[in-house]
């Protein structure tokens, strides 16, 4: 998993509150202030959007960068195809069509005519094919991606050397690159790529600032008839707190970001135009814990741990109660349908017990002494550290909870909170004990379940890993997920995601804490069109591929 998949910020230090009220006093000095404005500012008005986990911008829109600049893979750069959560359905985006091979070993795409970069070069399959290239030489991955090959213009044939279902989404998702721009730099994972080419509604960057940068129109856009506004303005907060002020102002017009208390806080200050929707959609969150330190890689001590967590203070005082808990299955609300029924009602390791996560860790062989503290096998404190970024002041309360349970059962959990980076850069590298982390969200289960206990997806502590931050492996679930990968059918699939969850249920291979809510506030002053549950035809996330779908649906109001 790549940092920008989970990483959500909240806290703001005085400085970057000073960062966002210099911001709020520009977006009102530019005439870019959500309320008050007429017809024709709106038509000419910038989308204006909080990224509240950056105080600063960087002008780099290299997609391999370690941190990508928000928009980049949402409106700069497409994917052949779009998973959108919120409806469940697929939609066709740089590719019209698919059909994968009676024997499960390749897929061939075909090419949606008439696309164009920003530049005005045609779009065409020898771009995906060397996108694929530079994406394995760079990132690795796609270990089962034998070659990728342009038949012509406008088929691309992705050739498997097994079969694997999951590889749909998987190669569908991965955003393209111009080859006539990337093939000729000389080093294309350090290139800052500052002004992009890219195929996506808005490309063109018109300012860019530390606190702040433009996006206009993409001159060549396939689609212009959906390009209705304007340009989309990011603005970069150190914190939630920041971009929430900005929000309760009126300055942003989208407010993707956890917002404490909305009601009182957005929604009653102009209850005709603000307006959230948070569907239970998001990926699951998970308490990591790095097995390869004892006693974490003792499954009891996990299971007695996660027994001790009450996932309703969790869920109330650390997400506002805008979050479900989460079961032994250790899906979210995006995988509903293929939950096993049998192991989320036997549910036991999920569910508070203080009296069994006692018994449990005295049955390990970690004792509480006189001053009731437990003790590890070499008779030191049994204790160790939650690792959050600084600015997430939402995820901070959970592991503040989680700290005040685990202290009912004699351990001791401290806080660390430097910033996301470095806190990023202990989990890559497996230097942490343990942290809150945003999981694999896509339409199958296959990949959270790999990312869990695939050990193909073990590293090494010392070696960069981009998700099984926990490092575990199990050989059982690799069975499993070998038989899920090669079926075809949705109904086998089912099936063998049901003994994955029996698996799970298990080997407890992390602690799932709650399904993560789909953050999505908004004020629809300037602009109308916005997804609700009674149009949920993509979500509010703007993290997610299908964030191109709002961008291409919003207007401003007449």
């Amino acid at each position: 998993m790549t940092q920008p998949r989970f990483l959500r910020a909240a806290r703001t230090t005085a400085a970057g509150l000073a960062v966002g009220a210099l911001l709020l006093t520009g977006c009102a000095a530019n005439g870019n202030k959500a309320a008050g404005t007429d017809a024709a500012a709106n038509a000419s008005a910038f989308l204006t959007i909080p990224r509240e986990d950056m105080g600063t911008f960087v002008q780099n829109f290299n997609p391999f960068a370690p941190t990508v600049n928000p928009m980049v893979q949402q409106s700069i750069y497409e994917s052949l195809l779009i998973f959108n959560p919120a409806k469940g359905d697929t939609v066709p985006w740089l590719a019209t069509e698919w059909k994968a091979a009676d024997d499960g070993k390749s897929i061939t795409f075909t090419l949606r005519d008439g696309v164009k970069w920003s530049d005005g070069q045609p779009f065409v399959a020898e771009d995906v094919a060397y996108t694929f290239e530079l994406q394995k030489k760079i990132k690795g991955g796609f270990e089962y991606l034998d070659t990728v090959s342009a038949e012509g213009t406008n088929k691309v044939t992705f050739t498997f050397n097994k079969p694997w279902s999951p590889a749909l989404y998987d190669v569908g998702h991965l955003t393209i690159l111009p080859k006539h721009i990337w093939s000729a730099l000389a080093d294309p994972e350090k290139e800052a790529n500052a002004k992009p080419v890219g195929t996506g509604p808005y490309t063109e960057v018109d300012s860019f600032q530390a606190q702040s940068f433009v996006l206009k129109k993409n001159p060549n856009y396939w689609q212009p008839e959906k390009q209705k506004i304007a340009g989309i303005k990011m603005l970069a907060f150190a914190g939630n707190d920041g971009a929430n002020l900005a929000a309760a102002n009126g300055d942003v017009d989208w407010a993707p970001q956890y917002i404490p208390n909305i009601e009182k806080t957005f929604v009653s200050k102009d209850k005709e135009h603000r307006h959230y929707w948070f569907p239970a959609t998001g990926a699951m969150i998970n308490w990591q814990l790095n097995t390869t330190k004892a006693p974490f890689n003792d499954v009891d001590v996990r299971k007695a741990l996660s027994m001790a967590v009450d996932r309703e203070q969790v869920t109330t005082i650390g997400m506002s109660g805008y979050a479900e808990p989460a079961d032994c299955t250790g899906l979210s609300g995006n995988y509903e349908t293929w939950k096993n029924n049998d192991v989320k009602e036997n549910c036991t390791w999920t569910k508070l017990d203080v009296q069994k996560a006692n018994e449990l860790l005295d049955k390990a062989g970690y004792p509480k002494g006189a001053d009731g503290k437990r003790t590890l096998k070499d008779g030191k404190p049994f204790e160790f550290k939650i690792s959050v970024g600084a600015s997430s002041s939402d995820w901070l309360s959970v592991a503040n909870v989680i700290a005040q349970n685990l202290a009912e059962v004699g351990v001791t959990a401290k806080v660390e909170s430097p910033d996301w980076a470095a806190v990023v850069a202990g989990y890559e590298t497996g230097d942490f004990d343990s942290g809150i982390v945003w999981s694999a969200n896509d339409p199958s289960p296959y990949k959270y379940f790999n990312s869990s206990m695939g050990t193909a997806t073990v590293k090494p502590v010392g070696t960069k890993t981009f998700d099984n931050y926990h490092r575990f492996g199990d050989a059982e679930a690799d069975a499993l997920l070998a038989e899920f990968a090669a079926e075809s059918d949705e109904s086998k699939q089912k099936d063998i995601a049901n003994k994955l969850q029996e698996e799970y249920d298990d080997a407890a291979p992390l602690v799932p804490l709650f399904s993560g809510p789909e953050w999505g506030a908004f004020n629809d002053t300037r602009f109308t069109g916005w997804p609700t549950e009674d149009n949920p035809y993509a979500t509010l996330s703007v993290r997610s591929p299908s964030t191109v779908l709002v961008l291409t649906t919003l207007e401003p109001r007449k």
